[in-house]
């Protein structure tokens, strides 16, 4: 009996739907095509429409953020990853993705390979990486469930970014019931290359050659874009092959050979194989310098015998990339990769027009256009429905004259600084090398945002993740306006100036009209926070259908990664108290305010109010003092005010080294909002020459308290003591210790 051949095992309306795609997406395919696809074609488009790789439900929205700033070397969708401007003839490239539904199922390899590959998106541009963070989510840190998942995600982060050899500076953990099924993996990398040594995820010259480098093809990841583009279910571990395998030690390879292939001057276009493989690489290149390939997909190297076309096509198996060479230098490309004992096939070339044709053995079993594939190119697009959610109206009903202020403080001191959002995350960054390379200048230096050194200038770096979902899930556009409002105030406390943003935009399904306004509404205030404060946004990631058939929608958590430049490492300003009798002022207006707190949200258990107070022009205007007071080298510390309130703000400035506070709070505000409210746009800042710091404030005309005094060891709070700083301090460092041991 003769063997059906690729090309004639057709595909059906119900072989597309399996695959995730919609009646009307199979219909389009076919009018492409001008014929009825067969498998390994509908298996192509599957991927590539997929939400992950298409964001066709989003690509509408995420065009109104703004891309272009006084930094920007590459805007957003140029290219894999951001990149900006630092000056010295360098730029910093930087981005953050997730690893959201792998993380769900197998957390230690959805979390390490997420690490890898978005490293890789940094060395495939020619930077090298210097520095990652990761924003992390959990479910009820009680339940078993979460503390396996976090335990898995925690050590797959530690355990391939210290084999790699970066160091990992900064971070957050946050801890709620909403992500009890579906946790948040999202890893960002830094990476600085120096100019004129960038490369294009890009394809042109007829004739060129097509390499593919790094580790042998596996069945590992296939359909991992479609995997990531739906609810997760109970069935959901069933896709375990969706979840990629991760080798640290091959990706350390893959950077030193990739960094030196690129001195030789023969490469075309290099791209990273993530989400789909080879079939966004080649798509996604070929669209972008406008040619096609012919790519022969028996020369692969794979792990497995008798792999089928789709089963190559699809393939995540981690530490691949695709580069397109200069006809003639193959050798000088070849030579680096067997230097470094790595795979490197030719499996294609470039060819004129727009197809793509992918060979097995002899026969054609795929010939589709790339353009139709991209983003930007043919993929669908979609303009969703959205509706306000009824909870939106009702908590806007809460004010805080429903909770009877406590008429004993020290409790709720207590509780919050042991409770896991707040507490120190020493158990979780503890297991990551933060020291690598000697260039993290705030582990021992403790300041609101990462600081890195920028080697062989005087300039050095600015990078955190901020996002308080709780908040953006309270008012999606005023919640994601914090969130890019707060990683500036971080990076402007540490002594730098806000450059640029990624984000990484968790939600849950894109089809549920409640969950799209979430959506709209982060966009929007993201939009407005940014161009406020010359942020634009480089890229990043969507993540939908973060939610379960039977826990709902996580909430949403538009995460910000942002870049700022210290321009003179001098400038580097710490959140510790430094000596007593030094003053300590709060900047920024306070406010009677408790909503989304986590004082009254964990406290109180009242968990349905609006996000906290917030005024961009005010924000804006606050960033602009405490930066002129940084400059003037006017303030020994500065720590802006977020969750927790002032009370956790000061106890964290205080454990540092073990000095306490004398302070008098303000009869015009409730003591309980005073303390532990989050009302936003307020830092707090130390200083020795106090005629000096209250001249240049009111030459600023921005309203500001003489809050006390550093003084002694202990938390005193209107002439009542407290509690030593050093008590504080040992539930601090070890409650989510006790909890996971």
């Amino acid at each position: 009996m003769a063997t059906i051949k690729y090309s004639e095992q057709l595909a059906d309306l119900e072989a597309a739907k399996n695959l995730g795609l919609l009646p009307e997406e199979f219909d389009r395919i076919k009018e492409i095509l001008g014929r009825t696809p067969n498998f390994t074609e509908v298996s192509i488009f599957s991927v590539m429409w997929s939400e992950h790789c298409s964001y066709k439900n989003s690509i509408t929205w995420l065009k109104t953020l703004p891309k272009d700033g006084p930094h920007m070397l590459a805007k957003a969708g140029e290219e894999n990853a951001g990149l900006v401007d630092i000056g010295d003839g360098l730029g910093c490239c930087f981005k953050i993705e997730s690893h959201n539904h792998p993380s769900a199922i197998e957390p230690y390899q959805g979390a390490a390979t997420g690490v890898g590959g978005i490293n890789r998106d940094i060395f495939t541009m020619g930077a090298r990486p210097i520095a990652q963070l990761n924003s992390l989510r959990f479910g009820d840190i009680n339940s078993a469930k979460t503390q396996w998942i976090m335990k898995g995600v925690v050590k797959g982060i530690g355990d391939y970014g210290n084999a790699f050899g970066i160091p990992t500076v900064g971070g957050e953990v946050f801890f709620d019931e909403c992500y009890n099924v579906n946790p948040l993996v999202n890893a960002m990398s830094v990476g600085i290359v120096k100019e004129g040594e960038t490369v294009s995820a890009t394809s042109y010259g007829v004739g060129n050659p097509v390499f593919i480098v790094g580790s042998a093809t596996g069945k590992d990841g296939i359909a991992g874009a479609a995997f990531a583009s739906k609810d997760l279910t109970e069935d959901s571990a069933k896709d375990l092959p969706s979840v990629q395998v991760g080798d640290p030690f091959q990706e350390k390879l893959l950077l030193e050979a990739t960094l030196e292939v690129i001195k030789t001057g023969a490469v075309i276009g290099m791209q990273d194989m993530g989400a789909a493989g080879i079939t966004c690489s080649t798509s996604e290149m070929s669209a972008k310098g406008e040619h096609g390939m012919n790519i022969w997909l028996h020369k692969v190297p794979t792990r497995q015998a008798n792999m089928h076309p789709f089963e190559i096509l699809l393939s995540e198996s981690q530490e691949r990339m695709l580069v397109v060479v200069e006809k003639g230098k193959e050798k000088l490309v070849q030579d680096v990769f067997d230097k470094w004992d790595l795979n490197c096939a030719q499996i294609g070339e470039v060819t004129a027009g727009d197809r793509l044709k992918y060979y097995m053995n002899d026969e054609l079993v795929a010939d589709v256009p790339a353009g139709v594939l991209v983003l930007g190119g043919g993929a669908p697009i979609y303009k969703r429905d959205y509706k306000e959610p009824a909870y939106f109206a009702e908590s806007k009903k809460f004010t805080i004259s429903q909770i009877e202020e406590p008429k004993d403080l020290k409790p709720v001191m207590q509780f919050l600084a042991k409770l896991p959002n707040l507490a120190s995350k020493r158990w979780v960054y503890n297991q990551y090398d933060s020291m690598v390379g000697g260039i993290n200048m705030s582990t021992n230096s403790p300041s609101d945002a990462a600081i890195v050194n920028v080697k062989g200038t005087k300039k050095a770096l600015a990078m955190t993740v901020d996002c308080n979902s709780r908040y953006v899930n309270a008012d999606p556009e005023a919640g994601c306006a914090i969130a890019v409002s707060e990683a500036a105030r971080n990076i402007v406390c540490s002594g730098g100036l806000p450059s640029a943003v990624t984000n990484c935009l968790n939600f849950g399904n894109p089809y549920n009209p409640e969950v799209y306004w979430q959506f709209v509404g982060s966009i929007k205030g993201m939009s407005a926070a940014c161009l406020k404060f010359k942020t634009p946004v480089t890229g990043g990631n969507v993540s939908f259908y973060n939610q379960s058939s039977y826990e709902g929608p996580v909430f949403p958590t538009p995460t910000i990664g942002m870049i700022g430049i210290l321009e003179d490492k001098s400038l580097q300003t710490t959140l510790n108290f430094k000596n007593e009798g030094d003053v300590i002022y709060l900047v920024g207006e306070s406010k009677n305010d408790i909503s989304s707190s986590e004082y009254l949200y964990s406290y109180h258990k009242v968990k349905n109010t609006s996000a906290p107070y917030f005024n961009l022009d005010e924000e804006h205007k606050l960033q602009e003092v405490i930066t002129a007071l940084i400059r003037s080298k006017s303030i020994k510390s500065a720590h802006d005010v977020s969750d927790g309130g002032l009370f956790m703000n000061l106890l964290e400035s205080a454990m540092v080294t073990n000095l306490g506070f004398e302070i008098a709070t303000d009869s015009n505000f409730r003591k309980d909002a005073y303390l532990f409210g989050e009302a936003q746009s307020r830092v707090v800042i130390t200083a020795s020459n106090t005629s000096n710091i209250e001249a240049e404030l009111k030459n600023h005309n921005i309203t500001f308290t003489k809050l006390g005094v550093v003084k002694g060891n202990a938390c005193v709070i209107d002439g009542t003591n407290y509690g030593t700083v050093a008590e504080y301090k040992q539930s601090f460092d070890t409650s989510i210790e006790n909890i996971l041991n």
